[in-house]
């Protein structure tokens, strides 16, 4: 542990020196960008008025592991119709520093909101699907300011969070990429584009992948990695009794959903690996299929208590998440990220050859559960936690736990 401090604190100085000094944007075209979506309202809005949903389930009271409850969709359309307002949303959004830049002929879309405070933590925040950005939008100005913990360390961050490559503002990449190419190119956004020699991660859902790839593959740039899921499997319950595991009884709760998910939750995971274009095609230009299909996702993988404080994933929330894919029509391109990555959550990862500090929290109700054993063995770990409040879409659901978390990182690359 001294030694991944030790390197933690060489790495911090150079970046601030290197923040500081600025890098050469010329051959990436940076520019800021300003998101401009309301072109495309009334044609939703035409389309909203005119899609008709049954006056009543086919099968009342059936579970909701048959998919999406009508009463929540029909709910979510009509607020969708006349009480939601993109215009507000859109405005709220654009508070951030928006940017593009081009990179392996790609345009990335990025949020770069830096602090104020000298010597703040580049971290690279990663979402995964049915997310985007906005998974990360009620903690980003909580991060940049300046923290002070009982022991008097003062710690923040400059916070980078990039679309993926095929989501809402970053361009479509080409047909056989992967994970691995975009933990590329994002450590060119961080590296070249925005002049940090090193910098933090965090990661979740398919951004687990690009962050452990980061950790892996890049581990003289990347100080620190912070997941609230591993892009492999979780363990079986004859692994984790054969293992000898115990668990907590929030733990138990995440196992249970885990095995839910791997049995009869992920369909649409078989759908968008196999027929990314069924989907994608049939859903290109249906607003109320794109809620019905995203929509279902985010309550099922969330806290139970969604929407109630500390959460904040309302049902605004959902209309902002599916309305981005939307407007900036890659619901297509966004589901074809599994089917590019047909094994992504399905090898075991081998531990990582870095020394770099791995902090990792179990939210009670996400859909995949890895016990501190496992996650032990795919790099330095030195921080495992269980939150009994929150799911999938941790920065949504529990606001106040994961800048915790991420404090907690920045503070311990400060010792």
């Amino acid at each position: 542990m001294k030694s991944s401090t030790s390197l933690a604190c060489t790495i911090l100085a150079l970046s601030s020196i290197s923040a500081a000094l600025g890098s050469d944007n010329s051959t990436h075209d940076l520019k800021p960008f300003h998101i401009d979506l309301g072109a495309g309202i009334p044609h939703l809005q035409t389309l909203l008025n005119v899609t008709k949903l049954p006056k009543a389930p086919l099968y009342p009271g059936t579970s909701p592991t048959y998919g999406i409850d009508l009463d929540d969709l029909k709910a979510w359309k009509y607020e969708w119709e006349h009480g939601y307002n993109w215009t507000a949303q859109e405005l709220s959004l654009n508070r951030f520093s928006h940017f593009t830049a081009q990179i392996e002929d790609l345009s990335i879309h990025f949020v770069h909101q830096k602090s104020r405070v000298q010597g703040a933590i580049p971290v690279l925040f990663l979402h995964g699907w049915p997310g985007s950005f906005y998974e990360f939008e009620p903690v980003i100005e909580s991060l940049t300011e300046a923290f002070t913990d009982s022991n008097g360390s003062t710690v923040a961050f400059d916070v980078i969070v990039p679309s993926l490559p095929g989501f809402v503002f970053s361009s479509a990449p080409p047909f056989n990429w992967t994970v691995d190419d975009t933990a590329r190119v994002f450590n060119t956004l961080m590296i070249d584009v925005l002049g940090y020699p090193a910098y933090a991660i965090h990661g979740t859902d398919w951004g687990s992948g690009v962050a452990y790839s980061l950790y892996s593959n890049f581990n003289r740039t990347v100080s620190a990695a912070s997941f609230v899921f591993l892009p492999s499997a979780s363990p079986t319950v004859a692994e984790i009794a054969a293992a000898n595991i115990t668990l907590s009884p929030a733990e138990q709760v995440t196992e249970a959903r885990g095995t839910t998910w791997s049995t009869i939750g992920n369909g649409y995971f078989l759908e968008q690996t196999f027929k990314p274009h069924d989907i994608g095609l049939a859903l290109y230009d249906n607003p109320v299929g794109q809620l019905a299909w995203i929509g279902e996702k985010v309550k099922l993988w969330s806290d139970p208590r969604a929407g109630q404080s500390p959460s904040v994933l309302n049902s605004t929330a959902i209309l902002n998440l599916v309305s981005l894919y939307y407007l900036t029509e890659t619901f297509e391109s966004a589901a074809w990220i599994y089917a590019q990555n047909p094994n992504g959550f399905g090898t075991p990862y081998a531990k990582a050859p870095t020394n770099a500090p791995l902090f990792f929290t179990q939210y009670e109700y996400n859909i995949g559960s890895w016990p501190e054993q496992w996650v032990s063995r795919v790099g330095n770990l030195v921080s495992y936690k269980v939150a009994d409040f929150g799911g999938h879409f941790a920065g949504l659901d529990n606001p106040p736990q994961f800048v915790a978390d991420i404090r907690e990182m920045g503070l311990f690359l400060k010792q």
